[in-house]
Parts: C-alpha cells; structure tokens; sequence
C-alpha cells in the first residue's frame, strides 16, 4: 500500500458516512432540486441555473469537508490531495489525457451503435442559446470549477479514505461507483465517468496529490465543451 494514503488519516467510518449523507441526499435534494428549481424559475434559462447550482454545490461541498474532515483532525488541504507532484509525472499526464479522449469517443461510438443518445440536457441548454457568453460560463463551470470541488471530493477524500481500508482496485471500483451515480439521471454519460474515475484515481494513486486528476479531468471538460459548441 501507498504509505502516503495511510500518513495522518485519522478519519472514522461516521466522517465517511456523514460526507456520503451530504453526496447522496443532503445536496440533491437541498441543492440540485430544491435550489436548483428556484433558480429555473428566476433566470428562465437552464445554462445560467445550472451553473449557478453547480458553483453552490463546490461552496457547500468545500466547506462540507472543511468542517467535517479537516478542522476537527487538526489536518490541512494536503490531507485531501492538494500537494505538489513530480514534474516527471507531466508525461503520464499527457498520456493518460489522451488515453482518456480516445476510451471516451469509444464508449460514445458503442453507445451510439446500442441506440443510447448522447444528448443530455446540459449540453443542449449550450447549444440552444449559443453565444460568447454561454460558451464562457459553461467552460468556468466545466474546466474550473468542476474539477477541482469533485477531484478534492471523490479522490481527495473518498478515495483515500476507501485505500486505506480495501487494496486499489477495489478502492477504484468503488470511488468510481460513487462518481459515477452522483452524476444521474445523466444516463448517457455514465460509461464515461465510471472510465474517467478509473484514470483520475490511479493518477491520485500513483502521485500522492490529485492535481493530475484536476488537469486531466479539465482538459477533458474542457475540450467537450468547446466541441459541443462548435461542432
């Protein structure tokens, strides 16, 4: 085992159970309906909605684990992940990004072959009121601000915390799962972030920090929103 995932984890089985409270029930129905709805009604425009929902729930998610994982273990943001990694670890970066860009177009291309569309309601919000504004929000949303609250969350402390009680694979499964669920009813991209979880856990495992994961996990946002608007 990685003695990094083991070096000052003191988190119980109740702080775990307590940050799964807050992925699977407190922030879906709190944030992601409730919140999210209410926003609907006021801008009138799913991109601007969601966007906003999204940015609530990387505050309430980083405060969460702030709270609930580092202040009362005496612990800092390195704890989760958030510490330098090897400058030899660029090219595996680069790798693992492709790695992931050609597993994805893959899945999609077996998806497409067993009917399962592709189009989810994110992207059509983008493309439906196509502008310099709406491309901007959606890439701060999807390339910034997303990577860095789910990669702290799911990798920084889900993972490790899931690797210092299972051996890897099963830790990858798992943490996979997690992410993978969190992103229903999104069914046609599940594939993707099941794959995609894989890859920035092993980068977290391998490095020891879960900026990798962050780069790669934004280059691919990234790049996926500047082809749904300009495709």
């Amino acid at each position: 085992m990685n003695t990094l995932f083991l070096k000052e984890l003191r988190w119980s089985i109740q702080t775990f159970l307590l940050i799964l409270m807050f992925v699977f029930i407190i922030v879906p129905i709190l944030i992601e309906n409730w919140a999210h709805d209410l926003l609907q009604q006021w801008f009138q425009n799913d991109l601007y909605a969601g966007t906003l929902t999204g940015l609530i729930m990387a505050i309430v998610f980083t405060v969460a684990l702030y709270y609930i994982t580092i202040k009362p273990y005496g612990l800092n943001w390195q704890s989760l992940g958030l510490r330098p990694f090897a400058k030899s670890y660029w090219l595996p970066i680069i790798g693992w990004t492709i790695f992931l860009i050609v597993g994805s177009v893959l899945l999609v291309i077996l998806m497409d072959l067993f009917s399962v569309g592709v189009e989810n309601k994110k992207t059509a919000s983008l493309t439906a009121e196509l502008n310099g504004l709406t491309i901007l929000i959606a890439f701060i949303s999807a390339a910034i601000v997303s990577p860095i609250y789910e990669e702290i969350l799911y990798r920084g402390f889900i993972y490790r915390w899931l690797r210092a009680k299972c051996n890897i694979g099963l830790s990858m499964l798992i943490s996979s799962t997690i992410f993978t669920v969190v992103h229903l009813p999104t069914y046609n991209t599940l594939p993707v972030n099941f794959f995609s979880g894989l890859i920035f856990a092993w980068t977290y495992e391998k490095t020891g920090s879960i900026y990798p994961a962050m780069i790669i996990h934004s280059i691919f946002n990234g790049l996926a929103i500047l082809l749904t608007a300009f495709a």
